[in-house]
């Protein structure tokens, strides 16, 4: 069992970005095969509902900005830390994540992610590189503590380093 939660992209927030995502585009949802055409591999992660791709759903790419977002609901000023990137989601209403699911998100052995931690103010208060071992919960356990023993971490932020995707969040407990 996960100490902390991993938050997906809310319900309201989704059904924004499903109108219009944060780069202002229209969404374009296409279905999802086995060999990535048009965008989407089977198994790309899914931000609504915190898992992979499956064959044959609907989901689109779109852009994303979770800082501004948070930052607009907080009253943050994350200035020039806003950044916004492509996210996979459903093109339509999903029920969300698993509640039966155990475990992180896109927490594949070897995979490498940086937690990016943010201050109530919105600004980075730091990060760190993370491989993830075989026991890859207790190794995100063991990092979002560490982040959080700092009473100025707000949230934090866990992202794909080879893509620079953002993947989940999670805010002070």
């Amino acid at each position: 069992m996960t100490r902390y939660s991993p938050r997906p992209i809310d319900a309201i927030v989704l059904e924004e970005l499903r109108a219009a995502d944060d780069a202002g585009q229209v969404m374009r949802a296409f279905t999802a095969s086995e060999d990535g055409v048009p965008v989407a591999c089977v198994g790309s992660p899914l931000r609504c509902c915190l898992r992979g791709v499956r064959a044959g759903e609907r989901v689109a790419l779109v852009s994303y900005a979770p800082l501004r977002r948070w930052a607009a609901a907080t009253g943050a000023e994350p200035g020039a830390y806003d950044e916004q990137g492509p996210v996979f989601v459903h093109a339509e209403e999903c029920a969300g994540p698993d509640r039966d699911a155990v475990g992180y998100p896109f927490a594949r052995p070897g995979a490498l992610r940086v937690l990016r931690r943010y201050t109530a103010a919105g600004h980075i208060a730091g990060g760190e590189l993370l491989e993830l071992p075989q026991d890859a919960d207790a190794a995100f356990d063991q990092a979002l503590a560490e982040a959080f023993d700092d009473p100025e971490t707000a949230l934090v932020q866990v992202r794909a380093v080879e893509y620079g995707c953002f993947q989940f969040e999670v805010r002070r407990p």
